[in-house]
């Protein structure tokens, strides 16, 4: 116990002295010490009100004969949504969920001293769940400073500010718990975000997870859990990625303008990192690479290994987009990256993702080419795997690029090797194996250890096989 109040001690002597009154000279008062930041923090956050009306129609509206029974008018009825938001900007530039107010008719914003704005959405993304609203006539409003969300550290000591439950502004202590959070069993999983065990509840969905010098260090968003309930594992989307929408709405943008990385990436797991002589396990590999991809232009190639961005480390895909999102189009970074065990450093200017194309026109079905059958007699990990050619046939039930050739995994009796059935394997060991008998070749010519590219659900894959 007498660690948590020297603890405590410490972290209010790092506070800024206009966020604090003076040095806790008792007990009582150390007790109290998250005081003066929420004095300071509080006013900016507000509690969202959205209403939304919706039309339903009834099932038998298309029927020829039932429309004529029975009631088909469409009915309305009005949703509405409970949250919190932060403001930003002392002109009205409040940040909320897209969940809470994505598609509202209406929203209206209450402050911590009862003023109330009507607002409207300026710029909102379902993906990461983000909105940014505009307050009507509002000026000279509290706002909350920014905090550089990359510097946070697992164990900083955190507050979470937001109207759970509509009771009123609540204040919930904790820590950081996680950092670099994205997927799994996370609600609204496709982002990445910082993870807290301080209590988030239904309500706090847009409220303000706060640092100890009373910043903005994220937007709160989602909570883990089986019951409905806080069980401490709750998640706030970074304040450097707020930080670029909120510059984007100002600007005048409806949609976020994201860089484009046109690269397919795989994240280095402990086999990869033996077989690359990456010591420890880090970054993403490079599989695939579009012609135009920055990425191309920088210098890079299929192999290159990406463990850091901006000095920043790069574990995942969401972990790259994310980099890539908080530095926004037209920035130059540097990207490093490791080729053939040496680290490299290059430029890289983001752009926006080219128009694309218009899909090329399926060639014609042909017939299939009778060179398949089942592999067997290699003693590896490729043995009973049923294989056979991509064709133009099947090109064309597949949907596949015309110039891509490979070997096509039709069955994998007890997942042989790890591979599926619709796997299409491109080479081995470098060498490609457009047919079966090519394959074959790379099999036997590979020993016991193969480097094995292959297309999985159109993401091209890397995996390390040994025979012992």
């Amino acid at each position: 116990m007498r660690r948590l109040w020297i603890f405590l001690v410490a972290g209010l002597l790092a506070l800024p002295v206009q966020a604090q009154d003076r040095v806790p000279g008792s007990l009582a008062e150390v007790q109290l010490s998250f005081a003066p930041i929420v004095r300071e923090a509080g006013p900016a956050v507000v509690n969202i009100y959205a209403r939304r009306v919706v039309r339903s129609q009834s099932p038998f509206a298309d029927d020829p004969f039932f429309s004529q029974l029975f009631q088909v008018e469409p009915r309305e009825r009005v949703q509405n949504s409970l949250g919190s938001g932060v403001i930003v900007s002392s002109d009205g530039i409040v940040v909320s969920n897209n969940h809470v107010v994505g598609n509202a008719d209406e929203i209206r914003v209450v402050l911590s001293d009862r003023r109330e704005y009507s607002g409207r959405v300026l710029l909102s993304d379902p993906e990461t769940d983000l909105a940014i609203i505009q307050l009507d006539d509002a000026q000279d409003l509290p706002a909350l400073e920014f905090a550089n969300s990359d510097r946070a550290e697992v164990g900083d000591l955190v507050l979470a500010i937001g109207n759970p439950f509509g009771i009123g502004q609540t204040v919930s202590s904790g820590i950081v718990s996680g950092l670099a959070r994205s997927g799994g069993e996370m609600d609204r999983g496709r982002g990445y975000f910082i993870q807290t065990d301080a209590p988030i509840n239904p309500g706090n969905s847009g409220g303000a997870l706060v640092d100890m010098q009373g910043r903005l260090l994220g937007i709160n968003t989602s909570i883990l859990t089986r019951s409905g309930g806080s069980n401490g594992i709750g998640f706030a989307i970074p304040a450097n990625l707020v930080a670029q929408y909120v510059a984007q709405a100002q600007a005048g943008a409806t949609e976020l303008e994201q860089p484009w990385a046109g690269v397919v990436v795989q994240t280095v797991d402990a086999t990869l990192a033996e077989a690359l002589g990456i010591d420890p396990p880090q970054g993403i590999i490079i599989n695939d690479m579009h012609p135009d991809s920055p990425f191309r232009h920088a210098g890079l190639q299929v192999g290159d290994v990406i463990i850091a961005m901006g000095g920043l480390p790069v574990d995942t895909a969401q972990e790259l987009n994310f980099r890539m999102k908080t530095l926004g189009v037209g920035a130059i970074t540097d990207v490093t990256i490791v080729r053939r065990g040496r680290e490299r450093v290059r430029a890289l200017e983001l752009v926006a993702a080219p128009e694309a194309p218009a899909p090329p026109v399926p060639p014609p079905p042909a017939d299939p080419d009778p060179s398949a059958g089942t592999i067997t007699g290699t003693d590896t990990p490729f043995d009973r795997l049923e294989v056979a050619p991509i064709t133009d046939r099947l090109r064309a039930r597949l949907g596949l690029p015309r110039d891509l050739s490979g070997v096509l995994v039709t069955d994998a009796p007890g997942r042989r090797g790890q591979f599926r059935e619709g796997d299409i394997f491109l080479s081995l060991n470098g060498s490609a194996t457009p047919d079966v008998p090519s394959l074959m070749r790379a099999i036997r010519d590979g020993g016991n250890s193969w480097r094995v590219e292959y297309l999985r659900n159109g993401r091209r894959s890397v995996l390390f096989l040994r025979s012992f």
